[in-house]
């Protein structure tokens, strides 16, 4: 793990790349602050974190990193105990945490629950919507609370890494470390509450026929596994949905709950 920090004394902000190691667009924004040094109105951290799957340039050594959380310091895997230096870090810290999908070209953030972080800052992101997970064990939230995840866009794309850049300062932007550059509030960003996961029989081949967070009505062909339908048994909107992006499941069905300035 890499730590710099940007600014005088202790950080209360932090932005974070590499919590998978195949997901690059993350770590180049946060290399590309390390290099660029911007001058802040409050320190911040930034964090490449799992160094050895980037070097990889796989999901993870041993274990996914953000089903870890809140890990130990003598634990069995990397990123056990990668996890527990992790929180050491984030700790009391507004975070930012960068990742991208196999699912959506666009930008969305994650949050365990709408809060006052997510309605203050979530606003003034670039993103199409916000989902609320509720508890997952072992994601970042159970170290770092105050966290928002964007997902930037394709794994692996030049958009993504864009968007990316973009997205870190806005966030940094909107918690007070860099300047407001005037960027417009979206005061009614739609909100989904994930449900559960849309299971993946195992087959050769996979096609995906909805698009995430477009509704999805009962009867309604999802995807095939080897040419066999899957079938929505209600109405929901996907979430995370793609064909390869799992390996048991295609991704989550979610309801919409209302927009932020509800």
């Amino acid at each position: 793990m890499r730590v710099e920090t940007l600014g005088d004394g202790r950080p209360e902000i932090a932005v974070v790349g590499g919590i998978h190691g195949d997901e690059p667009a993350g770590v180049r924004a946060v290399e590309r602050l390390m290099a660029d040094r911007p001058e802040v109105a409050r320190p911040v951290k930034l964090v490449v974190a799992n160094e050895e799957a980037i070097e990889r340039g796989e999901r993870y050594v041993e274990a996914d990193l953000n089903r870890s959380f809140p890990g130990r310091a003598d634990g069995r895997s990397h990123e056990i105990r990668l996890a527990h230096e992790l929180g050491e870090e984030l700790r009391d810290c507004v975070t930012l945490a960068l990742h991208t999908t196999q699912s959506y070209g666009g930008m969305f953030a994650l949050v365990d629950e709408v809060r006052e972080l997510a309605r203050e800052v979530c606003p003034r992101l670039s993103i199409d919507a916000v989902v609320e997970t509720g508890h997952a064990e072992g994601r970042i939230f159970e170290v770092a609370p105050e966290t928002v995840e964007v997902e930037c866009g394709y794994q692996g794309s030049d958009t993504a890494t864009e968007n990316a850049h973009r997205v870190v300062r806005e966030f940094l932007a909107a918690t007070g470390a860099l300047p407001d550059e005037g960027a417009p509030r979206q005061a009614d960003l739609p909100v989904f509450r994930l449900g559960d996961p849309v299971p993946k029989a195992a087959a050769e081949e996979y096609e995906v026929f909805v698009e995430n967070f477009e509704e999805v009505v009962a009867g309604e062909t999802i995807a095939t596994a080897d040419g066999e339908p899957v079938i929505a048994e209600e109405d929901f909107h996907p979430v995370l949905l793609s064909a390869y992006g799992y390996e048991d499941v295609f991704g989550y069905t979610a309801e919409r709950v209302g927009t932020l300035s509800d």
